[in-house]
């Protein structure tokens, strides 16, 4: 593995990989037996806020053995305008890898083919794919195994987590049902590429819900979609997970969130509670997946 772009760009051994990786990452963590980013400095490039994919990189890094410095997108020449691939070609001078959490997902696929360093998207308008991997490290942790599971998911099914969980589903078999009013359903055109006939589409949020081994929502309003804040709440307002909706799903259902959670709108403040103990399981196995992706990258084939 040269970078993390995609869950799109992964196998399903490679997804397996990580996750076992990431087992063993939680399992030995304070006591590595390696440290694979030793005097090596990894470069954090953010043009959008973070609190759990700063502190779970700037800490992983560290506890791999590496050096790491935050750039706000802001503060150096992207900000000014310079493109991408020659911030690209300078900093793949001096850096050993980076981290890149940003808008458009040509600006992470450019940075990886001009810089030539490991290179790692920590979201995009287009794809979540650390999300996605710590997601699948908490439901294998929870139900032993993604075999034979439904994951339901409810809300927004056109934003980045969504279509990174439809090619989840797509690499390694399990059922996803997506929940989500037309306006805010994946593409047709992605949907058109997906082999797996278990991935499914619609409106209809009980019959998403029914049986689900896992019930899993997003924010309604994603980082630069403000301006649509008022459209998007009514469109969506009937996709909530609340205790009704849990009662459709398998009594054993785990519920999740990617976080940060706006209690009352995607989630009630009932239901969030209920299940925080997921729901912050999930936000530390951020640190334990993307330890074990930088150590796969860090590591020469």
């Amino acid at each position: 593995m040269k970078h993390l772009l995609s869950i799109e760009s992964l196998s399903a051994d490679g997804i397996h990989q990580i996750l076992a990786l990431a087992a063993e990452m939680k399992q030995t963590r304070g006591r590595h037996a390696s440290h694979p980013l030793r005097h090596q400095c990894w470069a954090m490039i953010f043009s959008k806020s973070s609190t759990r994919t700063r502190v779970s990189f700037e800490v992983g890094i560290r506890e791999l053995g590496g050096d790491v410095m935050f750039l706000s997108a802001s503060e150096i020449q992207l900000g000014r305008g310079e493109p991408i691939k020659d911030t690209a070609r300078v900093m793949g001078r001096m850096l050993h890898g980076a981290v890149i959490r940003t808008f458009a997902q040509d600006d992470v696929d450019q940075f990886a083919h001009y810089s030539g360093i490991p290179t790692i998207n920590a979201l995009t308008d287009a794809e979540h794919p650390c999300q996605i991997l710590a997601d699948l490290q908490t439901i294998t942790e929870r139900l032993g195994s993604l075999e034979n599971k439904v994951v339901t998911f409810v809300g927004d099914g056109a934003c980045n987590v969504p279509i990174s969980w439809i090619w989840a589903a797509e690499h390694l078999g399990f059922e996803l049902r997506i929940a989500a009013p037309k306006p805010f359903q994946p593409a047709p055109e992605l949907m058109a590429r997906m082999r797996s006939r278990k991935i499914h589409v619609t409106d209809d949020l009980l019959a998403a819900a029914d049986g689900a081994h896992v019930l899993y929502t997003d924010v309604w309003v994603s980082m630069g979609k403000e301006d649509e804040a008022a459209y998007r709440i009514a469109q969506l307002g009937n996709y909530q997970i609340n205790s009704p909706l849990v009662a459709a799903a398998r009594p054993e259902a785990l519920v999740m969130h990617c976080l940060p959670a706006y209690r009352g709108k995607e989630i009630s403040n009932e239901t969030f509670e209920a299940h925080a103990d997921t729901i912050f399981t999930q936000a530390e196995n951020r640190l334990h997946a993307q330890k074990a992706v930088l150590s796969l990258l860090a590591t020469p084939a």
